[in-house]
């Protein structure tokens, strides 16, 4: 299933994306979609429902984040091997862990707001992973069971707050907007392999990231296991599992975004994403 939430901000309406392409409401069955609605049992009665029998709404509207109540939005560093070469930097010999604030997320096409004072904001596509239900001190073997599903993410950065700047990387990463989510929540029993999904992403029409989960240092499995050794992971979470190489950080010289730069990226089987770089003013 393709899950998303159509609407003005702070009024997305849950939804699916049918087989036909039309966009059909599900407010008439669950709150959002978030908490129970994509857990197990929640997914199943979703599942069960005929895409056909609930209204259509306009496609012309905007799409929010497809995941609702995130308590956690945790990002993965340096977990592209040509990523960490890229940058000069040495792959982790465990995963950098590190949190992006929630008041970032918006929609998959919303404009991005460069912040007062950046000179060096960057793009990321990333794959997303949502949590389903809650998770602590889980094998590999099982993390699986622990995924609701899947979905394209922009983790955009400021590189000089990241770390030129006192501190940890938080401040680069959380500026608002600075994390689009979407479009879709994709299910995970339509994603064979998360560890074979080809991304990319351009800016102003220019393609500059072309990777492929497949290098990704620490899999998905291996990152939720990892995750809940430290943390419980609960229903909406969501994991940022880090960017193949082609940011502008690694370009020579580098390259950074400025007011009116057009973003577009997208994964395999998950989605694209269109987004306008405008001043914070």
């Amino acid at each position: 299933m393709k899950l998303m939430r159509v609407g003005a901000p702070g009024a997305e309406k849950p939804a699916i994306l049918a087989a036909d392409g039309t966009i059909r409401d599900l407010s008439a069955h669950v709150a959002d979609i978030g908490g129970a609605a994509i857990s197990p049992d929640g997914l199943a009665k979703i599942a069960a429902i005929d895409p056909a029998s609930l209204p259509v709404l306009s496609a012309g509207e905007r799409i929010g984040a497809c995941v609702a109540g995130t308590g956690k939005f945790i990002c993965i560093g340096l977990n592209y091997s040509d990523h960490a070469a890229e940058t000069n930097a040495t792959v982790p010999s465990e995963p950098i862990i590190f949190m992006k604030a929630t008041s970032a997320i918006c929609g998959p096409n919303d404009n991005v707001l460069i912040p007062r004072g950046s000179e060096k904001t960057d793009w990321e596509v990333e794959l997303g992973v949502i949590i389903g239900k809650t998770a602590k001190y889980v094998s590999e073997d099982d993390a699986l069971d622990y995924v609701a599903g899947y979905c394209t993410i922009n983790d955009v950065s400021e590189r000089a707050f990241q770390t030129e700047r006192q501190g940890q990387w938080t401040k680069g990463k959380s500026c608002d907007t600075f994390g689009p989510i979407g479009p879709w929540l994709v299910t995970k029993d339509e994603i064979a392999d998360p560890q074979a999904l080809p991304m990319w992403l351009t800016v102003n029409g220019e393609k500059v990231q072309d990777g492929n989960s497949k290098t990704m240092v620490y899999g998905v499995k291996h990152l939720v296991s990892y995750l809940s050794q430290f943390m419980s992971l609960h229903p909406g979470d969501v994991i940022s599992t880090g960017t193949p190489p082609g940011v502008g950080l690694g370009m020579k010289p580098p390259r950074f975004l400025k007011p009116g730069d057009v973003v577009e990226l997208g994964i395999e089987g998950l989605g694209t994403q269109k987004q306008t770089f405008i001043a914070d003013v």
